[in-house]
Order: C-alpha cells, then sequence, then structure tokens
C-alpha cells in the first residue's frame, strides 16, 4: 500500500477547507465565506484501493495582526515539514494577490515538490483559466498545475491520482473507518463557529472565538452548552441580537448540524462572554486551545 502526507496551503479564503470536506465526502472543516475561516490543522484521510493519503488543511497565511494571527501562521509553517507533496490552493477566480506572492516566497525555501491548484474555475472562462496558468507560472517552477472546483468537484478526482503519484510511504496511517483526526467535541464548537460566520458581519468574525464548556449524554440525548468569545461588549450586544433573535438563530442553526454530526437529539446552550483583546493575551489563547497549534 502507498502513503503519505500532503499539506493543503493557501492565502485566506481560497477554497482550502472546501476541497479537504469535497475529498473525504465528509464535513470535517467548517466553510464560510469569511476569509481566516480555518484556526486549527486538520487532517482528512482518503482511503484508496491500495492507497492512503492524508491531507493536512492549515490556517490560510496571511498577514498577522496579533499574536493568535502569528501561531496560525506558524502552524501552518509547521505543516510544510515531512511530508510528500504540498498543494499550493489559489483563487483563480481572484487572480494573484499578494499573500499568492508571500506564500510563494516560503515554498521557494522549501525542497518537498508543489502542486498548483487552480480552484474555483468554474468561475472562469477557458481562456481566463489559462491565462491563470501562465501568471503563476512565470513566478515558480511547479511540480505539477491542475485545475479544479472544489465546490463542484470538478477535476476533484484527477487530482488525487496525481497526488497519488508523490507518496513515498507504504505504512497504513489509519484504519478505513477514520477520515479525520478531529473529535465530535472540536466540531461542535466549530459548527457553533460557523453559523456566526454566516449569520453575522464582516467586523464579528475575527474577534470570537467557541469552547465546548459541558457535554453530557443522556439515553439519546446529548446536552450541550458552548461559550461564544467575545473581545467587546458591543459585538456580544450584536451576536445576541434584538431580544435575543441572533442567538437563537446561531443556535437553531448549529443543531441541525450538530444532530447530524452525532446522530442523536441534541439540547444545546449558548452563552455569550467578553474577553477583551483574548486575541493578543497568552494566557486566553492557552486557555482556547491555541497554544496547542
Amino acid at each position: 500500500m502507498k502513503s503519505g502526507f500532503v499539506s493543503i496551503v493557501g492565502r485566506p479564503n481560497t477554497g482550502k477547507s472546501t476541497l479537504i470536506n469535497t475529498i473525504v465526502n465528509e464535513k470535517i472543516a467548517i466553510v464560510s465565506n469569511i476569509a481566516g475561516t480555518t484556526r486549527n490543522t486538520i487532517q482528512g484521510v482518503y482511503h484508496g484501493e491500495d492507497f492512503q493519503i492524508v491531507f493536512v488543511d492549515t490556517p490560510g497565511i496571511s498577514k498577522p495582526q496579533d499574536k493568535l494571527g502569528r501561531k496560525l501562521n506558524a502552524s501552518s509553517y509547521e505543516s510544510l515539514e515531512d511530508i510528500d507533496v504540498i498543494l499550493f490552493v489559489v483563487d483563480a477566480a481572484a487572480g494573484l494577490g499578494k499573500g499568492d506572492k508571500q506564500i510563494l516566497d516560503i515554498l521557494k525555501r522549501q525542497s518537498t515538490p508543489v502542486i498548483l491548484v487552480l480552484n474555483k474555475i468554474d468561475k472562469l472562462t477557458k481562456e481566463g483559466i489559462i491565462k491563470a496558468i501562465n501568471t503563476y507560472n512565470e513566478l515558480y517552477e511547479f511540480a505539477d498545475i491542475i485545475p479544479i472546483s472544489a465546490l463542484k468537484r470538478d477535476n476533484v478526482d484527477r487530482l488525487i491520482e496525481l497526488v497519488k503519484t508523490y507518496l513515498r510511504d507504504d505504512i497504513k496511517y489509519y484504519e478505513d473507518d477514520i477520515i479525520t483526526n478531529t473529535d465530535p467535541k472540536f466540531m461542535i464548537q466549530e459548527l457553533v463557529r460557523e453559523k456566526i460566520l454566516n449569520l453575522s458581519n464582516d467586523e464579528v468574525p475575527h474577534n470570537i472565538t467557541t469552547v465546548l464548556t459541558n457535554y453530557h449524554e443522556k439515553n439519546n440525548v446529548v446536552e450541550l452548552a458552548v461559550d461564544i468569545i467575545v473581545s467587546r461588549d458591543s459585538l456580544k450586544k450584536i451576536i445576541i441580537g434584538k431580544q435575543g433573535y441572533m442567538l437563537k438563530t446561531i443556535g437553531t442553526e448549529a443543531r441541525k448540524d450538530i444532530e447530524h454530526l452525532l446522530g442523536k437529539q441534541v439540547y444545546l446552550e449558548l452563552y455569550v462572554r467578553t474577553i477583551k483583546n483574548w486575541r493578543n493575551k497568552e494566557k486566553y489563547l492557552q486557555e482556547l486551545g491555541f497554544d496547542d497549534l
């Protein structure tokens, strides 16, 4: 059996999480249109007939604005070590950006082969795809280039077959029923955060995080409590909403996905609390689990 590790890197909002969800055919990473959605390194395992690929989804690499940003970047850089191939995922429709050039400067210092993955080609014409290929090809000598649409699964199977040719190990790292290294408790708090990202304005997402504070199974019902941490009181009011409407909507939407995840009825309680400037305080980053990055 052939096997190996593949790192998925790229600037925020290029579709890395959508790609890994499509590859394993299961939602193991939350998705939104907000840049910087992924904050943890998530492994997704693809099982072929005679091969196994461990894909590592990383936080998007961007110019850090605080301690959390620096930790996220460090996590992404670390994922480039001891792997077989790197997938550099770009938003082909958005075009080349400063963030892409920053990542390419990092990749130029790596000896690992890099595959350029031009994502979101469903938004481009054939001429647009060719132009995008030529633009990136002038900046770096890629081992391979492949255009895809992760959302519509265009060319994703071909990408998997291409990655297979780079695998160097002959060890089975995970059993056949394992598709991710994340546990349900991690996904519960992530699903709550996803709903906040998709329901709130641009100001809110970067200043919140979520923490599972209670998980209790009773017969066929799971009782859950999740804290929503915000950086200032004004955001707390936004999350709660008028007469609690926003918080109720977040809870309703999150509960549906959590029940699908656990296969059980869920009773979910959400609490909003303020920790001022938590993204810059080492103490809280450790308590909230970001020190593990």
